[in-house]
């Protein structure tokens, strides 16, 4: 199984989209939530100021595109 790590923000709907679609298929995630500060040094230091971005293991999903996510997670 891959590990899967999302960067989001309250009120982004589209943290809430990728969230749901993960969801609904089956995926385990880890959120980091921006409004803590341990997460936002941590998703500035891999060069992003918005959310979502969504690690599939090495790989790097900016905003919530499903193609990729599908591809990323053979679904």
């Amino acid at each position: 199984m891959k590990k899967v790590v999302i960067y989001t923000a309250e009120g982004c709907p589209y943290c809430t989209s990728a969230k749901e679609y993960l969801e609904e298929k089956g995926v385990a995630f880890e959120e980091k939530n921006t409004k803590e500060k341990d997460n936002r040094k941590e998703l500035m230091a891999l060069g992003f100021m918005s959310v979502p971005v969504i690690l599939v293991d090495n790989e790097t999903v900016v905003g919530f595109d499903q193609e990729k996510l599908e591809s990323l997670l053979g679904l």
